[in-house]
């Protein structure tokens, strides 16, 4: 079959059951046969082998049952940046690119107040390290900031599949280059439930969290729906023995803030002085984090996402 032959045939497949068949359709086909997007449209009748077929056909059936594009493929570009991804990690969105913009413009103007050491990030509930290693690279573009003054990075997660992904993505994007050893050692990795693991002698500039927020009825919703993302990278009612988290009245939870609360708290506990915290939430439970934290003592400013929707809360 032809490139134009099997596009068809994939967007057909996924017409009843995916809301963008043709941009999955290209997006497979430009995955498995490395073409970019102009190949396509001028190699429109080159014959794909038959084991490329098989493949198009296994990853179209695939998609159809709901299971992300992303996890088929194995990659997902996030802030201008190829990541890994597997199904142990939760997408990168681009809703969480203002989360590594203010971060960028945090670290450089605290590079420019004190020059003299090295900063310290922390980037907890890491995932695929994508806010971490999207930060890094940023820094790296930045004539100002030569990889000696890289700051040390302190990837934690639950998880030790997704610190596994985590340290692919760091070996990835960050270990080319005549200073990739220096660099890389800059990173550590830390299988913590929030801070539990890290002692509270050891101190950030920046802390840095996409932790779970999403209310537990909407993560139901969500996983009905085929998102197929790991529910403990989304659920932010769990406690931290992992447990559904209750109300003042007993009432299971249901606002996606069970896991911010635990972690506002050990965030100040581990902040340097003068140090800010960058947590991103949901657009409905924004204003709530910023409260919770201001009765932790933080000064909180609110930055909305490339949509307009409330989703970065600075603290400091």
């Amino acid at each position: 079959m032809t490139v134009q032959e099997l596009k068809t045939k994939i967007i057909t497949k996924l017409s009843n059951s995916s809301p963008s068949p043709k941009l999955d359709a290209e997006v497979l086909l430009m995955h498995c046969l490395n073409f970019s997007k102009t190949e396509l449209l001028l190699k429109r009748d080159y014959e794909v082998p038959h084991e490329q077929q098989v493949w198009l056909n296994d990853a179209a059936n695939r998609r159809s049952t709901g299971l992300p594009i992303a996890y088929i493929t194995g990659h997902k570009e996030f802030y201008g940046y190829d990541f890994i991804v597997t199904p142990d990690v939760l997408i990168p969105k681009p809703d969480t690119e203002i989360l590594v913009e203010r971060a960028v413009d945090v670290i450089l103007s605290m590079m420019d107040a004190r020059s003299e050491n090295l900063l310290t990030v922390c980037d907890m509930c890491t995932g695929s390290g994508c806010i971490a290693v999207a930060v890094a690279k940023t820094l790296l573009e930045d004539e100002r900031v030569p990889a000696e003054q890289l700051p040390k990075f302190t990837l934690g997660d639950i998880s030790e599949a997704a610190l596994d992904v985590a340290r692919r993505n760091v070996a990835a994007l960050l270990g080319d280059g005549p200073d990739s050893s220096l660099i890389l050692s800059r990173f550590n990795f830390v299988r913590t439930n929030l801070f539990d693991a890290i002692s509270e002698a050891i101190k950030y500039d920046v802390i840095l969290s996409n932790p779970p927020y999403i209310p537990h009825t909407m993560v139901d919703e969500l996983l009905r729906d085929g998102r197929s993302e790991p529910r403990l990278a989304l659920d932010g009612d769990i406690t931290l023995e992992g447990d559904r988290a209750t109300t003042d009245r007993g009432e299971p939870a249901n606002d996606g803030l069970a896991i911010i609360r635990n972690l506002i708290p050990q965030t100040q506990a581990h902040l340097a002085p003068r140090g800010s915290v960058l947590i991103e939430t949901g657009e409905y439970n924004a204003e709530a984090t910023a409260e919770f934290a201001e009765g932790f003592g933080f000064n909180s400013e609110i930055h909305r996402d490339l949509e307009g929707q409330l989703r970065v809360v600075e603290l400091y």
